[in-house]
C-alpha cells in the first residue's frame, strides 16, 4: 500500500469533447511522437486494471509496458500507479479512465482524462516539460508540479502540492499556488475562489487515489 508522508508533494478515459478542456504543463516545446512508442510502464496495480491498445483489451499488471494511445481503466476499489518516462508518475484512483496519447519523456505530451481522479507527481527543480491533459471542466496550465485533479466534495477539484497552476473555465482564469486549491462546480463552469486547503481535504483527495 503506498503511504503519504507528513503530505509531502504529492486525475478522467473517454475521449470528452463536451466542455472539454485542456491541461497544459508549460515548458519546453513539445514534438510528435511515434505511434505506440514505449513511454512507460505500470509500477503498481491494485484490484482490477485494464489497458486497451487500438481494439485489444487485457488486464495491466504491474512491470507492463505503456505505449502512446494507451486507454487505462480502473474498476470499483482499484489503483493503478504509471511512470512515465523516469521522473513522471500518475496516481490513478477507483473508478477511472485514462487516455495516453502522447508523450515524450523530458518534453511532455497528451492525455486525456474521461472520469475519476488522478494525481499528477514530477518532482520539484526538475526542467519543465509541455503536458497537456483535457478534461470535460476546463483548461489547467501547469509548471511541472505536483497536483491532484478529480472529484472531491461533490465538485472537480484541483489541488496544488508545489508548483503553480493556471485554472481555466467559462472564460475565467484564476492561478493556483502551493497549497492551495480550486473547485469546478459544472462542466464548463468558471472555477471558483481559491483557497487554502486544509489537511484533512488533503487527505481525503489522496485517499481517492490509494494515498493513506
Amino acid at each position: 500500500m503506498r503511504t503519504l508522508d507528513a503530505l509531502q508533494p504529492l486525475f478522467l478515459s473517454r475521449r470528452l469533447f463536451v466542455a472539454g478542456g485542456v491541461l497544459a504543463l508549460t515548458g519546453l516545446g513539445i514534438g510528435a511522437t511515434r505511434a505506440n512508442a514505449v513511454i512507460g510502464k505500470a509500477v503498481e496495480v491494485t484490484g482490477e486494471v485494464t489497458r486497451r491498445q487500438a481494439e485489444r483489451r487485457e488486464g495491466l499488471k504491474a512491470g507492463a509496458s505503456l505505449m502512446d494511445h494507451d486507454f487505462v481503466a480502473t474498476g470499483r476499489e482499484s489503483f493503478a500507479e504509471l511512470a512515465l518516462g523516469d521522473d513522471t508518475s500518475l496516481l490513478l484512483g477507483s473508478e477511472t479512465e485514462l487516455l495516453i496519447d502522447s508523450f515524450i519523456a523530458g518534453q511532455g505530451g497528451t492525455i486525456e482524462l474521461g472520469m475519476g481522479q488522478v494525481v499528477f507527481d514530477r518532482p520539484e527543480g526538475l526542467g519543465k516539460i509541455d503536458l497537456s491533459m483535457r478534461t470535460a471542466f476546463g483548461m489547467i496550465g501547469v509548471r511541472g508540479t505536483k497536483f491532484f485533479a478529480g472529484p472531491n466534495r461533490g465538485v472537480f477539484a484541483v489541488f496544488v502540492e508545489h508548483g503553480r497552476v493556471t485554472v481555466t473555465g467559462g472564460g475565467v482564469t484564476k492561478e493556483v499556488a502551493r497549497g492551495e486549491g480550486v473547485e469546478i462546480k459544472t462542466p464548463g463552469a468558471a472555477p471558483g475562489a481559491v483557497t487554502q486547503w486544509g489537511k484533512a481535504r488533503i487527505r481525503e483527495a489522496y485517499a481517492s487515489v490509494g494515498l493513506h
